[in-house]
């Protein structure tokens, strides 16, 4: 069905869209996903970063475009902190019309996404390098 879970974090990454949420980079001591990262499959770099009461992650480069994915793909996130370094909640994709449940893990340097779709019955994890 899917490719892969989403554009930006290649997420597809799963009800209805939680409710409107403050950015994690306004809330003290909540995981920082916010700056730009390669997909581990070295086929995609996003940035993320606040958009409104959100976070987007749009998508900046895309190598092999064949499973879908374009420059300028973004995913909204509606996430809340979990811990020290997990985020989670639901994640919209506007080019397919798709949400999906997402948990974000954040790391100094790395970043781990995993999203779901029909109730968590098809997930995918990715992994992420920070660029800056």
């Amino acid at each position: 069905m899917h490719r892969r879970l989403a554009p930006v974090l290649v997420l597809a990454l799963a009800p209805a869209l939680a409710a409107t949420l403050v950015p994690a980079s306004a809330r003290a001591g909540s995981p920082d996903p916010f700056g730009v990262w390669n997909r581990g499959d070295g086929n995609a770099r996003v940035r993320i970063a606040p958009c409104d009461d959100k976070i987007c992650a749009v998508n900046l480069w895309i190598g092999d475009t064949s499973g879908g994915e374009a420059v300028g793909d973004r995913l909204v996130l509606a996430l809340q902190p979990q811990d020290a370094d997990t985020l989670a909640g639901t994640a919209y994709d506007p080019q397919r019309d798709l949400t999906y449940s997402m948990r974000m893990t954040v790391g100094k340097d790395q970043l781990e996404t995993r999203g779901c779709i029909l109730g968590g019955l098809i997930c995918r994890s990715v992994s992420w390098s920070r660029v800056e």
